[in-house]
């Protein structure tokens, strides 16, 4: 069996860990250190690093398996790495690109997880990127881990259809499943010295990293494209409008199409009501079904206007 060194950090790297310790032996986890989390600021270890405890405790994963958690790779860290003697380095979501000082300590190499097509979408945030750009189809890559993000060779990949309703919660968390399932036989692969490797071919798309604000809702852009923005944002960074009067931020969490190449008033304009909120976009109507107040609880559309009587004909936001 591989001794692997598994690189990781959210809780979509957590089936690969547990699919990688029913196959292999696991010399060693580097995951992120904790994190502040919640009001109370409390630091908090990562989802790996919690299921590596776990598995330990199931005997999946050897008690003396190291955990590193540092805030940079430095030689120390290199050098405890090296004496786990790790083999190959696995790595889904570790947030960081390994030097060629790290990448140099395994035999095999390492094999990153990538959810997207690649070349298609590399970069941070693959799976937002597909839903904001209305993609019919994505996937998972299994790739060589090279010193260009994202650009290694390909050793497996699996594509699934869209329907159009996925939110980038949901569909990393399917992704991250498929992942894991396709990892074993690459990992059997490149044990037996079988493993073909295919240059990545076509232009490369990029993805970006998210940052708060990209979650404001533009009221001129179509239904189509907001309902979009909701989705790729869900779960985070929410999208969201402001509401009037200094009232706070909206965050709009479930929403539709209701009517496209119409305009019966200013964007961000909140129609009367049909069987949901409806609100005035760019050439059409949005839809909505779930929206919350900041530091409010989520709510239905219809529990959310019996508290908000005055919620109809105002206007959202500052398009």
């Amino acid at each position: 069996m591989l001794k692997i060194l598994f690189a990781g950090t959210p809780e979509c790297a957590v089936p690969a860990l547990e699919k990688t310790a029913g196959t292999h032996i696991i010399a060693g986890i580097l995951t992120a250190p904790p994190s502040a989390k919640g009001r109370s600021g409390a630091l908090c270890p990562s989802p790996v690093a919690v299921a590596t405890e776990r598995l330990k405790a199931e005997g999946k994963i050897p008690e003396d398996s190291p955990v590193f958690q540092p805030e940079k790779i430095t030689n120390e860290v290199r050098s405890r790495i090296a004496e786990t003697g790790a083999q190959i380095l696995v790595c889904f979501a570790y947030g960081k690109i390994f030097s060629s000082k790290t990448l140099s300590l395994f035999p095999e190499g390492g094999i990153n997880i990538h959810p997207s097509l690649l070349p298609k979408w590399r970069g941070p945030a693959p799976v937002p990127a597909a839903i904001l750009a209305g993609d019919r189809e994505t996937g998972v890559t299994i790739q060589r881990i090279s010193l260009e993000m994202d650009a290694g060779n390909i050793l497996a990949a699996r594509t699934i259809s869209l329907s159009g309703k996925e939110t980038a919660g949901k569909l990393l968390e399917t992704l991250s499943i498929i992942g894991a399932e396709i990892l074993p036989d690459v990992l059997r692969l490149v044990e037996n010295k079988a493993v073909k490797e295919t240059p990545q071919e076509g232009e490369p798309s990029f993805s970006r990293m998210l940052k708060k604000e990209d979650g404001k809702i533009d009221w001129t852009q179509s239904p189509r494209e907001i309902d979009a923005k909701i989705r790729a944002f869900t779960p985070w960074p929410g999208a969201f409008t402001e509401l009037p009067d200094n009232g706070g931020l909206l965050f709009i969490r479930k929403a539709g199409i209701y009517k496209e190449g119409i305009q019966q008033a200013l964007p961000g304009t909140v129609l009367p009501p049909d069987n949901n909120i409806l609100i005035q976009a760019g050439n059409g109507i949005l839809a909505v079904e779930r929206l919350q107040k900041q530091t409010k609880k989520e709510m239905d559309w219809r529990s959310f206007l019996n508290g908000n009587k005055s919620f109809i004909s105002s206007k959202l936001g500052n398009s």
